[in-house]
């Protein structure tokens, strides 16, 4: 059974200042939870239809139908559980190699796919500014799919990590160098902007050298790439070269 204060609890999860008072988050479905289980993510509790199919070894598991795991599911076809874990102590920034920096991005999806591509390409470090979409909104955790485990995602006075950073920083811009033509070294920082605003000023103040991935269309009409889609384009052809 799911008690009131139980739900009334996973559902604050939802606002940024409930996960901080508490320090939780929640993730839901069966490889999302066992993704944090097995890297280790500390398990506050665990409800679902059945437990056979999670890594939780029978620690605090609460037992519910498929009723209750609609009342407190987010998603449209509920998956067996929803778990809350607690949120992990800040880890050192990793400053070697390659690093991806977000300058206010806003939207939940783009985060958690970039998350997810910095851990499909191996990037360790993710770097965000500190108006950036809080990386254990539950939009998030749902679209990294596991990949928040394997990349440390910091909150930082983006500015003053760059002024302070050894290695060339890049930023994505509609007038930067042609990506395909430039030379882009195995360590560095890579910078992605705002979905509407793009990189702010102060930012591109610190920047070493300016990218772009060039249309192609015969029309060229295009305005720009969903910041995603761009990150997803910009770290293969760094790691290409």
């Amino acid at each position: 059974m799911v008690s009131k204060n139980q739900l009334k609890l996973i559902t604050s999860l939802h606002q940024k200042k409930y996960r901080n008072k508490y320090n939780l988050f929640v993730a839901e479905g069966i490889k999302v939870i066992n993704e944090y289980l097995d890297a280790g993510f500390e398990l506050h509790q665990l409800f679902a239809t059945s437990f056979d199919a999670f890594h939780s070894e029978g620690k605090n598991e609460v037992e519910i139908t498929e009723t209750e795991l609609k009342k407190i599911s987010r998603l449209n076809s509920p998956n067996v559980g929803v778990a809350l874990f607690k949120i992990p102590a800040a880890k050192p920034i990793v400053k070697d190699k390659l690093i991806v920096g977000l300058d206010e991005v806003n939207d939940p999806g783009n985060l958690g796919t970039i998350i997810r591509l910095c851990d499909w390409f191996g990037v360790r470090q993710l770097v965000c500014s500190e108006n950036t979409v809080d990386c254990y909104n539950p939009k998030v955790i749902q679209a990294t799919m596991g990949s928040l485990s394997r990349v440390n995602v910091s909150y930082i006075s983006l500015k003053t990590f760059l002024t302070e950073a050894e290695l060339p920083i890049f930023a994505a811009m509609m007038d930067g160098e042609n990506v395909y033509e430039a030379h882009l070294p195995e360590n560095g920082i890579l910078i992605m902007g705002n979905e509407a605003n793009g990189i702010s000023e102060e930012i591109l103040q610190a920047v070493t050298k300016s990218i772009s991935i060039p249309r192609f269309g015969d029309l060229q009409q295009t305005e720009s790439l969903n910041v995603a889609t761009a990150t997803a384009i910009l770290l293969s052809e760094f790691k290409r070269r």
